[in-house]
């Protein structure tokens, strides 16, 4: 080994690695659960082989015990999923608005295979998550992923230990943030709905022989649905907007 590269230099060359394939692994777009593993790897050791000249001055000397090594490369996972958690935790607000849309509109029965999340929920959620990444590579926001990778060794150097309470703070913030948003993002959806259902009340109320029921769910369905493709074009750039906020808390 040491004819191509020295012990130290393998070392650093494994930090980086470690941290970047544990990113990797959960980011939007890049890190799909359909996307084979070994693809996601070799992008990962791709970019190792790209960042380690920038990097690899920074790492500090091997340890003296291989417990010193495992608890480095264990560290730089752990700061590598943190990241990728927190990215991937801020695709819950489309589900969400999606899974609040189906509620709203009785499609919430619906059921379709997600590729995104190996696992069926309902058909608005999956075709909103397939839109967040779809906007994600659209807009170049997958570029702004690497620049956030990379500029985590300057916010988590290697010298620096992983502040736990900090990032599990920070997720609460995030899975309540996504929450928020998606239920804003519904709110057109939300708001048409009550307004609705207050006039079926009302008309329910004035002819009881009338089979309310009947006429107004496909009109719900229908109307419902109308409303939401209105304000696709609202939701993406609302969704883009917060995550490009959420990527310039790493920057």
């Amino acid at each position: 080994m040491e004819s191509y590269a020295t012990a130290q230099q393998v070392f650093a060359a494994g930090l980086v690695f470690a941290r970047l394939g544990a990113v990797v692994m959960l980011i939007p777009g890049i890190g799909e659960s359909f996307i084979p593993p070994r693809i996601r790897l070799a992008f990962a050791f791709a970019m190792t082989l790209m960042l380690f000249p920038l990097l690899g001055d920074a790492v500090p000397p091997i340890p003296a015990s291989s417990s010193g090594v495992a608890g480095a490369v264990i560290k730089e996972v752990l700061i590598g999923l943190m990241i990728g958690a927190i990215l991937r935790l801020f695709m819950s607000s489309l589900a969400t608005a999606g899974e609040i849309v189906s509620i709203q509109t009785t499609l919430s029965f619906a059921q379709t295979a997600n590729p995104s999340q190996a696992q069926p929920t309902t058909t608005l959620a999956t075709f909103l998550g397939l839109m967040g990444i779809v906007l994600i590579m659209s807009t170049d926001l997958h570029h702004l992923f690497l620049g956030a990778i990379v500029r985590s060794y300057s916010l988590f150097p290697f010298s620096r230990d992983i502040q736990v309470a900090d990032a599990g703070q920070l997720a609460i913030q995030t899975v309540a943030k996504s929450f928020a948003l998606g239920l804003q993002l519904a709110a057109p959806v939300v708001v048409f709905s009550l307004v609705f259902n207050i006039a079926t009340g009302l008309v329910g109320r004035v002819m009881p022989q009338f089979q309310i029921f009947f006429v107004a769910t496909p009109l719900m369905v229908l109307m419902g649905l109308s409303v939401f493709a209105l304000s696709l074009g609202v939701i993406g750039m609302v969704w883009v907007d917060r995550y490009r906020e959420l990527l310039g808390a790493f920057s």
